[in-house]
């Protein structure tokens, strides 16, 4: 009798992963840090660089819509940048805007992204992780992965999620 296919070995045979390297942009979120204090985003610029993808813009905003969307924009439309990794805002206060300015881009949502996100954070953090609005978004064309502004939740994010599934994503996304 036939064991059923782990997970991991159906996304290795529908090419998730692949050795092609990436250019990302790298965006945080905070109304309280800056740029050299900013564990949650020099660890996404440390995990993507690690698997083998290259960060080609780094930078940290205000948490506004106007801020994000200013940033963003310029890097998407760039052939550097397949790929953006934001970090912080995803939360349920008033102050968390990442996701309502990726809405504003025109940002189409791939919920399966958010979904399982949520799923593996349950894991980590029980009901707690039912407050976040870590989201995907296709914006001009490429993905953007909104995530939260918490280290944990930026490991997870990019281990288990982005490294896996963007090569895939962005060949998809270039049909």
């Amino acid at each position: 009798m036939n064991e059923p296919e782990s997970p991991a070995g159906a996304a290795n045979r529908h090419h998730l992963g692949g050795t092609r390297s990436l250019g990302f942009g790298v965006l945080s979120v905070s109304d309280t840090h800056t740029e050299q204090d900013d564990p949650s985003g020099h660890l996404a610029r440390e995990l993507l660089s690690k698997a083998g993808h290259k960060v080609v813009h780094y930078t940290l905003v205000a948490n506004s819509v106007a801020d994000v969307r200013d940033h963003l924009e310029p890097w998407l439309g760039e052939p550097a940048v397949e790929a953006a990794v934001t970090v912080g805002g995803t939360g349920a206060s008033s102050r968390d805007l990442t996701v309502n300015a990726l809405e504003a881009m025109g940002g189409r949502t791939l919920p399966g992204f958010g979904e399982i996100y949520r799923a593996l954070s349950f894991e980590e953090v029980g009901p707690l992780a039912m407050i976040s609005r870590a989201a995907l978004f296709v914006v001009r064309g490429k993905p953007v992965y909104a995530l939260p502004g918490s280290e944990r939740a930026v490991r997870t994010a990019i281990e288990r999620l982005i490294v896996p599934a963007s090569i895939h994503l962005v060949e998809e996304l270039e049909r």
